[in-house]
């Protein structure tokens, strides 16, 4: 198909880094522009509350300016220690106000304590957040100014008549690089800035000495699952080499003394988020071979088979170009390449699991199957699930009656309809190739790449409905292993 050309015919993507940092350093300075003016107007109410106004005015005053403190507290912790230290110390405040501002002598002066209480409250924030940027800025004065490296000459062994030298320690180009958390609070501002949430953690926008922008997943969790999960995250995404995948650049292992620790994952940051916002837009058949490609390579070309098993919009990201990069490998599995299939308890997001993920037996096919929903849903511009249907109401199904009729172009979105109605019916082909209920019924990635991209004629695949049964299983109750 012309939508689709090889990768190799793309020019080479300009290098960005410094447009980047200085984005990065106009949006900090906006944000602390804005935070310093929140503080300005909060002072303000404060002391109009002493001011020579009347007493109903006073209390006013000083019980809005409360709220607004509570807020800035609660809003800018970044952490659950932080929310539960802010609210036991703004609990303690309003405990104060209830019991000092009824006994206070006269009606002149009942206001008197709310205006201390709140002053001391803002007095205290403004030391704590200026203590944890002045840590910042002292941290990224050691770094910018420690001294290089050098070779540490150690005494002559015996029978050697050239002194032993002990290099220091470097870091390989492209290998993941081991942050320490001091580092990490330095890259994003004490996780100031939070892009993203999901099942399995938290993403924070960063930037590094160099200024290129990141993205730092946390990952929090008790010992077993979170380490589970942080150490096959690594594992995979450290040792597969694809351009339309995800890149690990470093990662950070912290613990405390409570039996909780942080596993943080250093990614590139893509300024355009994930395709679950850009399912309308017009690049959507080069990001589908992007995807196709990633998943061919971890199929069939990795030392070892993986499956991601959770395939979806939101953990497809686009780069600057729209390129698309398959991210999140924190339920995916490597298995030998003598085996077909594995049997393991379900995996995934329900609506983009494959039927027999339930069974418990999950194939590369389940990606598949996966991908199929996918490029069901960049087509349509919608999603396969999110308006209430009937039980027996399949989306896919809905697509092959339509296509069956010659009427593709009914299901696919108003923005493609400049778009050629043959590529868009090879596109939905395709599609429901991959959506099959039964496994071996459907195509592999290498298969699609081909059907993607023209070299191999796409045939309306026959029709097969889901069960009621199996219909129920693709939409299915939340594992818990769910990934948002």
């Amino acid at each position: 198909m012309s939508g689709l050309r090889d990768s190799s015919d793309d020019p080479p993507p300009r290098p960005r880094g410094c447009c980047r940092a200085f984005a990065s350093a106009l949006c900090k300075i906006a944000k602390f522009l804005l935070h310093l003016g929140i503080l300005l107007v909060i002072f303000i109410l404060i002391f109009l509350g002493i001011g020579n106004y009347s007493f109903g005015t006073k209390i006013i005053l000083e019980s809005v300016s409360y709220p607004a403190i509570a807020c800035l507290y609660i809003y800018t912790s970044s952490t659950r220690k932080e929310r539960m230290i802010s609210g036991t110390f703004l609990g303690v405040l309003a405990v104060v106000i209830v019991i000092a501002a009824p006994s206070a002598k006269g009606r002149r002066t009942s206001h008197v304590p709310i205006f201390v209480c709140n002053f001391l409250a803002l007095l205290a924030y403004c030391v704590w957040r200026f203590w944890a940027l002045l840590q910042a800025c002292l941290r990224r004065v050691r770094s910018s100014a420690a001294p290089p490296l050098l070779p540490v000459v150690q005494q002559e062994e015996a029978g050697c008549s050239s002194p032993v030298v002990q290099h220091a320690a470097f870091r390989i180009e492209d290998l993941p690089r081991e942050f320490s958390h001091d580092e990490l609070l330095a890259v994003t501002g004490d996780f100031g800035s939070m892009v993203g949430r999901g099942g399995s953690g938290e993403v924070f926008h960063g930037v590094l000495e160099d200024g290129a922008a990141v993205a730092v997943k946390r990952i929090i969790g008790n010992m077993a699952v979170g380490e589970a999960d942080f150490l096959r995250e690594i594992s995979i995404v450290a040792n597969v080499h694809h351009r339309s995948l995800v890149r690990l650049l470093g990662y950070c292992l912290l613990r405390n003394g409570e039996g909780q620790q942080q596993y943080l994952l250093v990614y590139p940051f893509f300024e355009h988020g994930s395709l679950d916002w850009w399912l309308f837009h017009g690049e959507r058949r080069r990001v589908a071979a992007d995807v196709a490609r990633a998943l061919a390579y971890l199929h069939h070309e990795c030392r070892r088979q993986i499956l991601h098993l959770d395939i979806k919009p939101a953990n497809i990201l686009l780069d600057g170009g729209l390129r698309a990069h398959v991210s999140d490998f924190g339920i995916s599995m490597s298995i030998a390449w003598d085996r077909t299939s594995v049997d393991t308890c379900g995996r995934g997001t329900p609506g983009y699991m494959a039927p027999e993920v339930w069974a418990s037996a999950l194939s590369a096919k389940s990606d598949v199957y996966s991908y199929g929903v996918t490029l069901l849903e960049l087509v349509a511009g919608r999603r396969c699930f999110e308006k209430p249907a009937a039980a027996d109401l399949f989306f896919p199904s809905v697509v092959w009656e339509k296509t069956a009729r010659g009427e593709v172009m009914e299901v696919a979105d108003a923005a493609m309809a400049h778009v050629d109605e043959g590529e868009v019916e090879a596109v939905v082909k395709v599609a429901l190739c991959c959506v099959q209920p039964r496994r071996e019924m459907r195509p592999t990635m290498l298969a699609v790449v081909d059907m993607l991209e023209g070299r191999v004629p796409v045939d309306l695949p026959p029709e097969s409905r889901l069960s009621r049964r199996q219909l129920l299983s693709v939409r299915g109750p939340v594992d818990s292993r769910h990934r948002a």
